[in-house]
C-alpha cells in the first residue's frame, strides 16, 4: 500500500543547525530517497511562494500565501510503498524534520 509522508516544519529549520548537523540531515533525506520503498516526493518552495485557490459560488478566489497561518508549514512530501502502517511509521521516523522540531503526518493513499 502507498502512504504519503507529509512533512511539516518551521521555515528555515535547517539553517540554524551547525554545518555538520545540516549535512547529516540532507544525507538522511538522500538515504530515504534511495530506499527501495520510496516511490517519489519533493521539497516545496518557501511558503512565501504559495498561492491559495478557492471556488465559492462559481467564483475563483485567489490569495497569496498558504491556507493556514501556522508556525509549521507544509515543507514537502514523500510517497512510499509500505506493507502496513507500522512500516510507514518506521519510514516517517527517518525523516529529519520529525526529530528537528517538525512533524510527519502519515496517510494512506487512495487509488482511483
Amino acid at each position: 500500500m502507498q502512504y504519503a509522508l507529509i512533512i511539516y516544519e518551521e521555515p528555515g529549520h535547517l539553517d540554524g543547525l551547525p554545518e555538520a548537523d545540516r549535512e547529516a540531515a540532507y544525507a538522511d533525506y538522500r538515504a530515504l530517497a534511495e530506499d527501495p520503498r520510496y516511490a517519489g516526493g519533493a521539497q516545496l518552495q518557501p511558503v512565501e511562494t504559495a498561492t491559495t485557490v478557492r471556488v465559492t459560488g462559481g467564483r475563483t478566489l485567489v490569495t497569496d500565501g498558504p491556507f493556514a497561518d501556522t508556525k509549521e508549514v507544509l515543507g514537502g512530501f514523500c510517497l512510499v510503498e509500505a506493507a502496513d502502517l507500522d512500516e510507514a511509521i518506521e519510514l516517517a521516523a527517518r525523516v529529519p524534520a520529525a526529530r528537528l522540531g517538525g512533524v510527519v503526518e502519515v496517510r494512506p493513499v487512495m487509488r482511483f
